[in-house]
């Protein structure tokens, strides 16, 4: 056993109570008047109100600061298809998160079922105990569906963070590194190296940032994804470039950009050097990247370098997005997440990445200062103004947009009551 695997295993474990969340509750339960209130005969009065309104649950119930967590375990991190009860401690752990990072309630729940039209047909009937459905680790391209299904079927917020979470994130450091060097999206060539959920969906929102499609080339397995190539699944084709590349290293040839969702070790230094002058690298494989930023700035030191760990500079954590886009979307009452609102987590994050670092997060980090540059592309998440900035302007945009339930009338007061919420972890 290596000291990393004891020290995770130790801290599930710890103080003699298993995993990572409980449940707790929100009102007293004290006296025999509390339980008179909170069970029988009290609890009868807001079953009858929310039978007469159903909007009513979001003013009795849990249901408007509650998120689903769900998973079949297909596709656990970088760890592959290993059932639903191993995918627990993910979803635990991103309950965890929720509630750190945006004081969200989470119940994590694992379907142990393969069958795509069931999944849909499961989540859609527990829905109502939820105000919004965050979908993890469930493998492509099975996730497309079962997203999609469940957008037109619910009337709550659903969201697959193994998808958006890592595009919207990756896209704003793209913004960042693109004005870094001076480039503009529409002229800049990019390769996303990976045709799962997570490289269809960062393609896709790299193209509607202002990356021109004919600019890209993408890769699976097999190399590059062309047209006219034979067992193309119909998000994959959607891909389809007119080229007659075919392997990583012809198509990273000139290109601007690299966007590793793929394997350990497949870019090399060799590789690296037949890019464009301050090639823009984001080796996304965990737990050991595409290429080391050790590796690629030994071939290229003019890189701009983001991987998916916390122990190297330009971390494209998710952590940065489905906490703060949840919050923003429950408190509007969002009846969905629009593509506007995922595109405005990204603005914001890009912005907030510009703007000067408070003491509070140098005390984070160890005492570390940050400036926007090469090596700080994405604001860190021990930031506390992530909430104000991307909650406020996914709040915002689904009024735009026309899904919020509850539209905000007052912004800074909005945003004041995000700072009074999350004092508490911040202390």
């Amino acid at each position: 056993m290596d000291d990393l695997e004891k020290r995770a295993l130790d801290y599930h474990e710890k103080d003699g109570i298993p995993g990572k969340v409980s449940v707790v509750p929100t009102k007293p339960c004290s006296t025999a008047e509390d339980l008179s209130l909170a069970y029988t005969p009290g609890v009868a009065k807001p079953v009858l109100r929310i039978a007469d309104n159903a909007e009513d649950a979001y003013r009795y119930t849990s249901k408007g600061n509650l998120v689903a967590v769900i998973s079949n375990g297909t596709a656990i991190l970088g760890l592959g298809n290993r059932g639903a009860m191993a995918s627990k401690p993910v979803m635990e752990g991103k309950g965890v998160l929720f509630k750190r990072f945006a004081d969200i309630d989470v119940f994590d729940i694992e379907i142990d079922e393969k069958d795509p039209a069931k999944i849909v047909e499961i989540v859609k009937a527990i829905s109502p105990t939820f105000g919004g459905i965050n979908l993890e680790d469930i493998k492509g391209p099975e996730c497309f569906y079962i997203e999609q299904e469940l957008i037109k079927q619910c009337d709550i917020p659903v969201f697959h963070d193994d998808q958006h979470g890592t595009a919207i994130i990756a896209t704003a450091g793209l913004m960042n590194a693109a004005e870094i060097t001076g480039r503009k999206l529409s002229e800049m060539k990019v390769v996303v190296n990976g045709a799962g959920a997570a490289g269809i969906s960062c393609a896709r929102m790299f193209i509607a940032a202002g990356v021109r499609k004919e600019n890209l080339i993408m890769l699976d397995s097999r190399g590059v994804i062309y047209e006219g190539r034979d067992g193309l699944t119909a998000e994959k084709a959607e891909f389809a470039a007119e080229t007659d590349k075919r392997t990583l290293a012809e198509a990273v040839n000139g290109a601007d950009v690299f966007m590793g969702l793929s394997v350990a070790g497949c870019l090399k230094g060799e590789m690296l050097k037949t890019m464009n002058p301050d090639p823009i690298v984001f080796a996304m494989a965990n737990p050991d990247p595409e290429i080391t930023p050790e590796e690629a700035k030994a071939a290229r030191p003019d890189v701009i370098m983001a991987t998916g760990r916390s122990d190297y500079p330009n971390q494209i954590n998710n952590v940065l997005g489905f906490p703060f886009i949840f919050r923003g979307a429950l408190d509007v009452r969002a009846s969905k997440i629009t593509e506007n609102m995922k595109m405005a987590a990204s603005h914001a994050l890009a912005s907030l990445a510009k703007e000067e670092i408070p003491e509070e997060v140098r005390k984070a980090y160890g005492g570390k200062d940050f400036s926007f540059g090469r090596e700080y592309i994405v604001p860190k998440p021990f930031d506390p103004r992530v909430i104000e900035y991307e909650a406020v302007a996914v709040a915002k945009a689904a009024c735009e947009d026309g899904v919020a339930r509850k539209p905000v009338t007052d912004w800074d007061a909005y945003r004041e009551s995000l700072r009074k919420r999350m004092e508490k972890y911040w202390v």
